[in-house]
């Protein structure tokens, strides 16, 4: 689904992204974490292009992410993506949110868009504030109408850029919540975080970066009871108490 071969990012000479190989199957669920720094939020958006590579190669679903791609919205609609921030229209309800992309980018009747983003907003467990307004929303519910409004796009990968970062404990679990029964139904996911507690209930790999080159990777279980690198091991000591 996902393949980058020896990915190099550039800003000026600060050199961010440093060989970057990695493969990600369809259905596969990959945790990335790392110290503040160390390329994470970079890597995941480059993945459909908010960022440009300039060096190596990166495969999303079969069409190559280079200069001048000609389908390069056809990439950024298979690939869904949350940010930290919930970049909801402020002046538009959350179904007007959620029908904005369907009606002008796969091209759907209104009609149709909105029977998918209320089927969406049922899936994240907020089918009932679909006339509000972001602001008259908590910060949880923001964050799953910011998901559901990328679910509507029907997307074949779904990246998710520390996602809870912003979010009280509370509201944490709310989405985390969502994002673990996503990964359960085969979503194909990459997601930047320190939640360990979702890696181990929904990665199938975990991926750690430092300064723009993977160190190691594996299955939750061995990085977290047998990792190879003691600067994973000292890492993952810190995040976990």
């Amino acid at each position: 689904m996902i393949l980058l071969e020896d990915v190099h990012k550039w800003y000026g000479e600060l050199h961010v992204l440093r060989g970057i190989d990695l493969a990600v199957q369809p259905g596969e669920r990959i945790v990335v974490f790392g110290p503040s720094g160390s390329g994470k939020s970079t890597l995941i958006r480059c993945l459909n292009r908010l960022e440009a590579h300039q060096r190596g190669r990166i495969v999303v679903d079969g069409i190559e992410l280079k200069e001048g791609v000609r389908h390069l919205e056809k990439v950024r609609a298979e690939v869904g993506m949350v940010f930290q921030e919930f970049n909801l229209f402020p002046h538009l309800t959350v179904l007007e949110n959620l029908t904005l992309g369907p009606i002008h980018v796969r091209g759907l009747d209104r009609r149709r868009a909105e029977e998918i983003a209320r089927a969406m907003l049922e899936k994240v467990h907020i089918a009932d504030q679909a006339h509000k307004h972001p602001a008259q929303l908590s910060g949880g519910q923001q964050q799953r109408a910011a998901i559901a409004r990328s679910l509507c796009m029907e997307p074949r990968v779904m990246l998710f850029d520390e996602p809870t970062s912003a979010l009280d404990p509370e509201m944490k679990i709310e989405v985390l919540d969502v994002m673990t029964e996503l990964a359960r139904e085969g979503m194909t996911m990459i997601v930047v975080t320190h939640e360990m507690g979702f890696a181990r209930r929904a990665a199938d790999r975990m991926v750690f970066l430092e300064t723009g080159r993977i160190l190691e990777e594996g299955p939750p279980e061995a990085l977290f009871h047998r990792p190879r690198s003691e600067r994973t091991r000292r890492f993952l000591e810190k995040i976990l108490h």
